[in-house]
């Protein structure tokens, strides 16, 4: 595989964090999953060391680096410690930014120090019932109600909903004239009306608390609206195209470690006399994996480096997801084909990598609208025959 372009510095950072992965959260891992929640201590935990939002202002706790290399080191290294149940970059990369991007210096100040050093944990809420990837279709609704905002609606699939102390909440505001006018709310436990439901139970990832959020005349003071009144749409469509990066990233790095685990099954597992892994299937199916493999994680390499840049588009992202998430579920699927019997047994790994997978075509965009977004830019008024050819 091409060499990947870290820093020095970068390498020493994922030495450390897969120390504090290997001590702090690895031995843990089952008794979460069976909890249903990981421990809010963890947060705490990686907040003291530097470990949880590496991004932010030195005066809020952080580095001042936004290279988004810092996460993808984070988020590979929990994936291959098969500890992705805890969304820590969730916390970090994808709601994080929300407040710096388009948060007031009051709310920043309010609200960073606190997240940095994992006092404070956050989520966001998007999702609901009868809306998902279809944002236009959200119900939630908020009205200005003079000296604040009365929010009601139901959200649900919120990651981190049950360990949270603050959660953006998308709502629509002018919902008879405009459906792409919703506005983002700061909404903390204690505001009147708001309150949490069920921990919902999983297929996987299951030590990631995923809750049904209600919001019920909950009273939102002004000062708690993020952003400009209506435009938060736009936000979220900004804010989207790092969350699928990040997603690709995550999906990955998941499926090189069900690539890893399976080569070492079939190199140990004997089958008429000869080990598995010298049959020409065997071979020929792990051949064409570790090609997809490498030739995916240029492209994300070469993503990350783009957003750094600024010059990352929505349809790359895109492709990074649909691409990475779909060979995430491909390898872990052919793995535990190739581990026969022992692949549906719990006590080998490539199980679990076939249980947590199949979200990854779903949320932050489900594969159907990740190929609407990049059809639409390849296929639009300006499309030529060939026109990503250098001939």
């Amino acid at each position: 595989m091409l060499a990947r372009q870290f820093t020095e510095e970068q390498h020493m950072f994922r030495q450390a964090y897969r120390r504090f992965v290997t001590e702090e959260i690895v031995p843990h891992m089952e008794g979460w999953r069976a909890a249903g929640i990981v421990d809010r201590k963890l947060f705490k935990r990686a907040g003291d060391q530097g470990f949880l939002m590496v991004w932010p202002e030195e005066c809020y706790g952080g580095m001042d680096d936004y290279d988004i290399r810092w996460e993808q080191i984070i988020i590979e290294e929990l994936a291959y410690a098969r500890a992705s149940d805890w969304f820590g970059s969730l916390h970090s990369r994808i709601v994080g930014p929300y407040i710096t991007r388009f948060g007031n210096k009051e709310q920043q100040d309010r609200y960073m120090p606190r997240a940095v050093s994992g006092d404070l944990i956050l989520a966001i809420a998007m999702t609901e019932p009868d809306a998902g990837s279809n944002l236009a279709g959200m119900r939630t609704t908020a009205v200005d109600a003079g000296d604040h905002w009365l929010l009601n609606g139901q959200k649900t699939y919120i990651s981190n909903g049950i360990n949270c102390d603050l959660v953006i909440v998308a709502a629509k505001t002018d919902p008879d004239n405009n459906p792409h006018a919703m506005t983002l709310f700061l909404v903390e436990p204690g505001f009147e009306g708001f309150a949490r439901g069920r921990n919902l139970k999983k297929l996987g990832l299951k030590a990631q608390d995923t809750a049904e959020l209600f919001f019920n005349d909950t009273k939102v003071p002004k000062a708690n609206v993020l952003g400009e009144v209506h435009q938060g749409f736009y936000y979220l469509m900004e804010g989207l195209a790092e969350e699928r990066l990040l997603g690709a990233m995550g999906y990955l790095a998941a499926a090189q470690l069900s690539w890893d685990l399976t080569a070492d099954f079939v190199n140990e597992r004997q089958v008429f006399g000869k080990s598995l892994a010298q049959l020409q299937n065997t071979q020929f199916t792990l051949a064409d994996l570790r090609t997809e493999l490498d030739i995916a994680q240029s492209f994300v390499d070469q993503c990350a480096i783009a957003f750094n840049a600024g010059t990352l588009t929505a349809a790359d992202a895109a492709k990074a997801k649909l691409k990475t998430s779909e060979l995430q579920q491909q390898v872990a699927d052919k793995g535990l084909q190739l581990h026969g019997g022992a692949g549906f047994m719990d006590e080998y790994a490539i199980s679990r990598q076939c249980a947590d997978a199949k979200i990854a075509t779903i949320y932050a965009g489900s594969s159907e609208i990740m190929k609407m977004i990049i059809g639409r830019d390849c296929l639009g008024t300006d499309y030529k025959p060939f026109n990503t050819r250098n001939f």
